[in-house]
């Protein structure tokens, strides 16, 4: 059924488009996932999914405990259109919702902190999928997420600031990580049928009266 929609949303969109939809689906991973904790500038956050999209993360989980997620269209250049958003926002515990749900589907909870118990990209292990977390602009992660934490993670430096400001810190951490998987001998590609769910979705993004195309199709309209 997947398979036939996706044939029929397929006919209104370029073979440009078709193609890019194939090749990006076949690098996309959710062996790595990114947690946000309450980053609440939208220049940072809207950075960080455009690095996370660039480097074919796809899915991006918002913890919204005292601050709400904002973007900039303009900074994002578009990139959560094509990026999936899990938030949590409904309840004190977000924090905790969160991260149980990612331990449960077999997550290691890897949680950005200076500390010299913390430990390079470089040398994260990579065994199993990682979610990395990244906490507020101004205090960074939380307490709570730091319990939850299998691994401490941090940038080193060689320099007098010890830190990276959190969107440039994604930006190294996605692209040293995604780049290990794949020289690794790492299975971090989306199964065919994510891939195909993804298409599809992306393919309602790109087609302005698709909504009108699925409501034809499960009505049987459209053979």
């Amino acid at each position: 059924m997947s398979q036939k929609l996706f044939d029929l949303l397929s006919r209104h969109l370029s073979s440009h488009k078709l193609e890019q939809f194939h090749k990006v689906a076949e690098q996309r991973t959710r062996y790595l996932t990114l947690v946000f904790e309450d980053i609440y500038q939208a220049q940072n956050s809207s950075a960080i999914l455009r690095s996370a999209e660039t480097w074919g993360v796809q899915d991006i989980h918002i913890i919204e405990n005292n601050h709400s997620f904002q973007q900039h269209q303009r900074i994002s250049k578009g990139a959560a259109d094509w990026l999936t958003l899990l938030r949590y926002n409904q309840a004190q515990a977000n924090t905790k919702t969160c991260l149980q749900h990612l331990k449960a589907k077999g997550y290691r909870i890897a949680v950005t902190t200076l500390g010299d118990d913390s430990v390079s990209a470089s040398n994260l292990p990579l065994d199993r999928p990682i979610a990395v977390l990244m906490g507020t602009e101004l205090t960074g992660a939380s307490t709570e997420a730091l319990e939850f934490a299998d691994v401490k993670l941090q940038i080193p430096g060689w320099g007098f600031t010890k830190s990276l400001n959190v969107a440039a810190a994604a930006a190294v951490i996605c692209q040293r990580l995604t780049e290990r998987m794949r020289e690794e001998n790492i299975h971090w590609q989306l199964s065919q049928e994510e891939q195909l769910s993804l298409k599809i979705e992306w393919a309602k993004q790109s087609i302005k009266w698709s909504k009108y195309l699925i409501e034809m199709f499960e009505s049987n309209e459209i053979p």
